[in-house]
């Protein structure tokens, strides 16, 4: 006698059903100990918490210009200050305003009259965005610094003695420019000191040293405009090397002493390093906070890699067309407009992604459809839809596979650590992605969803590349 399927189990049969499609649509032949591509992830729920433990990975690119990226947070920090994880609702409030930063960057007028005076009296003194250092030498003899690193900023800075107008706690000794005998003071007609005021607040003192002033979606730095020994590797030796030597700065850096630049401009590390990187660089953030990754310049690129061209439409950022998403094995219905309206930028100093409402809708609906299994809450006024997964504490749970489609048939299948993040341990655990609030605003591809990928930016050759299993 056959028994009868329950309604709500339904769903999960279609839903197998299609699976087959998931692992066959790309014509992979698959060897009997291989693993098909699912449409669906198997997660323990504790992974979803963070650890006490660092895991250093041992898996770093064949590259001999390679650093260990830590998160800024957890047992694997550079600081010697291990913290507690920020909670889900800090780290949104970081990304808002690391976000409402960028989008005013990209609305800013070239002209900065009085940004500089404003910058050195009014900034507000809360948390920087960026989430991941590496370690980096400044000075002769060198001195090894712990450095936010960012692509969405250009001006690599560090704090600097004798900090004139107030510095934030770091764990290193300051930046000491009166002992380091490569040092030097740009003038107000050098050209870097022209550059930089176009990429923030920008004078000169009396005896004619650039000064410049960077301000943030949240902390600041102001200072002098020189040039350095910047080292990433015994034989990657940089002379001349234009930093700033911050001499008022502010915001909670949690103990790293500035921010390495990685942006697009040609004061931003890639541009004054291209003549031996080739304007080539790869980063991978590990799967959690106590693990690592690495950061990388020049040298082979994995030939894993898939290839998205950088848009044209976002010249201060690196931009890239986002065409569809997908989730548990079916594509959204989504109209390529909504991304298209005004854009996506890759970041990795925002958390999470930040997507256009009609986006975010479709996601969340077809997501939740998918989650039927396990007991829904009432989520909160940022992160929807959430669960209670308290009773699932040391098992795993199956959620569904997300997948981000950019131009050119690159998809991304986030990583299991991507998808969902704790709101208030596992009593709320919710979809890791944001809704803008409408389809207009600028939307984000965050270093959450980035995770475990090697994403190489060949600025060069204006791509944006990701390779599976890269950390």
């Amino acid at each position: 006698m056959a028994t009868p399927i329950s309604l709500a189990f339904l769903p999960y049969v279609f839903l197998f059903l299609l699976c087959p499609l998931c692992s066959l649509k790309k014509g992979q032949t698959v060897a009997a100990n291989e693993t098909t591509k699912s449409c669906f992830r198997n997660v323990n729920v504790n992974s979803l918490l963070p650890s006490s433990v660092c895991d250093h990975s041992n898996k770093v690119l064949n590259k001999a210009s390679s650093l260990k990226v830590v998160s800024r947070y957890g047992p694997c920090t550079v600081t010697g200050d291990p913290k507690t994880f920020p909670s889900a609702a800090e780290i949104l409030r970081q990304d808002q305003l690391r976000v409402k930063s960028i989008r005013a960057k990209l609305s800013m007028n070239s002209s900065t009259t009085g940004a500089f005076d404003e910058m050195k009296t009014t900034v507000p003194t809360t948390h920087f965005g960026g989430a991941y250092a590496v370690t980096v030498g400044l000075g002769t003899p060198k001195k090894d610094f712990s450095l936010l690193f960012d692509t969405g900023s250009d001006l690599t800075w560090t704090q600097c003695e004798p900090c004139l107008g107030g510095c934030f706690p770091q764990n290193e000794e300051k930046f000491d420019p009166t002992k380091s005998t490569s040092y030097k003071n740009l003038s107000c007609s050098s050209e870097p000191c022209k550059s930089i005021a176009k990429e923030s607040a920008q004078d000169c003192t009396s005896s004619n040293t650039c000064l410049y002033g960077v301000k943030y979606g949240s902390g600041y730095t102001v200072g002098f405009l020189a040039t350095e020994t910047l080292t990433i590797t015994p034989s990657d030796v940089f002379e001349n090397f234009v930093i700033g030597c911050g001499q008022r700065n502010g915001g909670t850096f949690s103990r790293t002493a500035g921010l390495l630049g990685l942006g697009r401009s040609p004061i931003a590390l890639p541009s004054q390093t291209s003549s031996t990187y080739k304007n080539l660089f790869s980063y991978c953030l590990p799967a959690s906070s106590s693990s690592t990754g690495h950061l990388s310049f020049g040298g082979g690129v994995s030939q894993a890699a898939k290839f998205t061209p950088i848009t044209s439409k976002i010249p201060e950022l690196y931009g890239l067309d986002v065409s569809g998403i997908s989730v548990g094995g079916r594509k959204l219905a989504i109209d390529p407009s909504v991304f298209r309206t005004t854009g996506t930028i890759i970041d990795s100093g925002t958390t999470l992604t930040f997507l256009p409402s009609t986006a975010h809708s479709a996601l969340s609906s077809a997501f939740q459809e998918m989650m039927t299994n396990y007991t829904l809450t009432n989520g909160t006024s940022d992160f929807h839809p959430c669960y209670d997964l308290s009773k699932h504490a040391n098992d795993n749970i199956t959620i569904p596979q997300i997948s981000i489609f950019f131009e050119g048939g690159v998809e991304v299948d986030i990583d299991d650590s991507g998808i969902l993040i704790s709101v208030n341990g596992l009593e709320e655990v919710c979809l890791a992605f944001i809704d803008n609030g409408n389809d207009k605003e600028l939307a984000i591809f965050g270093n959450v969803q980035q995770k475990t990928y090697e994403v190489v930016y060949d600025v060069a050759k204006g791509m944006v590349g990701f390779a599976p299993k890269g950390c």
